[in-house]
């Protein structure tokens, strides 16, 4: 309350020139609310604050590269951050790629099951080989897009359609994908004149128009540095992992934990190598006074003492005594410290900590809960690489289908009809089956939930599952086993 008193000064003023004085009781009290507004924001000798007055490119595109390469290294040779790679991907991506279910729609909105079928099939040939190289499919392509999305910042491939000289597709749709890592499209290239930012050339609007390309990757061994070539949009696909609004090129997951996986390497290392000298055991031999020992003659002279189990020593000197070095290894915090650490890499790196860790102590509720809550993490990843690769893949895949002649479109279809589809990403583990199929069972019945849901919810396609099991019930009958028997607590056998 004193400091909105007025001071003497002011009121005296206000008495003589009260517009004089009420500016100057206005003006102080500003300062007084600025001055109290955040306390965080004033820097002090104990806290500095760092200030960021770029956009994110600024931020990123001269440290994208560094972070890359040190992600990589941690890749190949980290075991948890390789580890921590492998869960990401097979949580958002899975085993098989992200599921595609095929439903084309007409005009009137409705789903039109044979050509469903017709692209279904067609889809699963050319996930056998999708890409131009052949040697991969569409799950582990998926794997690689994604993993090099997460560990680099962002990844590229080429939409390769229609006859290309000394190429050959690998199925009947004539259309490939060419991967390409973020090291084709150099962030370093910069060309304000013409909007090119981070390799990246965009409209007025930001929006990407072109991409400036290597021909071959800059770091083929034994080959000069290649020339560029700039490449549409419409034929080059790119997902990137941005934090800023307008930020042309993606950074790596790892960038916010990049120092402490490094810390964690390097300790990791120090304590096994102390663990490794800890146990070549070595000993000394403990003397009493020195006047006792003379240093030359016989006495002088150096002795071999062997260890071995059960070994008496029958040849020590009066006052001598054998020792041995202790080096307080293996640590007995170690692990403690160690779990500490990769809860916080965890936590920036959108993995949970007992995956990472590989630490699954807890109760049946507890594991559930950290299911539950870190599945929404990995459920919001997948739909980016849906969004920004599976998606778009599909759509040029249908229209090449349709322009090869491969699946006939209807008249009564637009190509916006015909590409629509449900994209399955993986599904949430279970951690007790018997509970979890109860609780779907409970739902479906309630109709808060459809079978078909269920099955995608399971990472399984709802048709292909109603194909698989009339099939299986023909040949029961074909058997003459009838049909499939009632489990025998259902209601029918009550």
């Amino acid at each position: 309350m004193s400091d909105l008193k007025a001071p003497l000064i002011d009121r005296v003023i206000m008495s003589v020139a009260p517009v004089w004085g009420a500016k100057r009781t206005a003006a102080r009290l500003r300062a007084l609310a600025y001055g109290a507004a955040y306390e965080a924001a004033e820097p002090g000798r104990l806290r500095k604050r760092t200030r960021d007055k770029g956009n994110g490119n600024a931020a990123v595109n001269p440290s994208q590269a560094a972070l890359r390469d040190m992600a990589r290294q941690l890749d190949r040779n980290h075991d948890i951050s390789r580890g921590i790679l492998d869960i990401l991907v097979r949580n958002i991506v899975g085993a098989n790629g992200i599921g595609v279910e095929p439903q084309p729609r007409d005009r009137n909105g409705n789903v039109d099951n044979d050509l469903a079928t017709q692209l279904s099939e067609a889809y699963e040939r050319w996930s056998e080989q999708p890409e131009v190289t052949g040697e991969l499919n569409r799950g582990r392509s998926e794997a690689l897009v994604c993993r090099s999305w997460l560990r680099d910042g962002d990844c590229f491939w080429q939409y390769v359609a229609g006859n290309v000289p000394g190429l050959t597709h690998w199925s009947p749709v004539p259309f490939s994908l060419e991967l390409l890592e973020s090291d084709m499209c150099p962030v370093d290239y910069n060309d304000p004149a013409n909007n090119v930012l981070g390799g990246v050339q965009c409209s007025a609007w930001g929006r990407p128009q072109r991409y400036a390309m290597y021909k071959q990757h800059p770091g083929e061994p034994y080959s000069p540095m290649p020339e560029l070539k700039f490449l549409d949009t419409d034929i080059v696909g790119h997902i990137k992992l941005i934090d800023r609004i307008g930020q042309r090129r993606g950074v790596s997951i790892f960038a916010s934990v990049l120092t402490r996986l490094d810390d964690l390497k390097d300790y990791e290392e120090s304590e096994r190598i102390a663990a490794r000298i800890a146990a070549s055991m070595a000993a000394f031999i403990k003397k009493g006074e020195g006047a006792d020992f003379p240093v030359d003659g016989a006495a002088g002279e150096k002795r071999e003492l062997f260890f071995q189990p059960g070994i008496v020593f029958d040849d020590l000197r009066p006052g001598e005594d054998i020792g041995t070095i202790d080096s307080n290894r293996p640590n007995p915090n170690a692990a403690t410290w160690r779990d500490g650490q990769i809860r916080a890499i965890s936590s920036g790196t959108n993995v949970s900590a007992s995956s990472a860790g590989k630490n699954y102590n807890g109760t049946y509720s507890a594991q559930r809960q950290e299911l539950v809550e870190q599945w929404g993490a990995y459920d919001a990843l997948s739909k980016a690489f849906i969004d920004q690769h599976t998606r778009e893949t599909y759509k040029k895949f249908c229209e090449m289908a349709v322009l090869s002649g491969v699946v006939r479109m209807p008249r009564n279809m637009t190509m916006e009809g015909l590409s629509q589809a449900v994209y399955v990403p993986p599904s949430m583990p279970w951690i007790d089956p018997l509970k979890e199929v109860t609780a779907y069972a409970t739902a479906e019945d309630r109709r808060y939930i459809s079978g078909p849901e269920v099955l995608r919810k399971q990472g399984r396609n709802p048709a292909e599952t109603l194909r698989s099991q009339s099939k299986w019930q023909e040949d029961l009958r074909a058997a003459g086993l009838g049909p499939a028997a009632a489990p025998t607590n259902s209601p029918e056998n009550k």
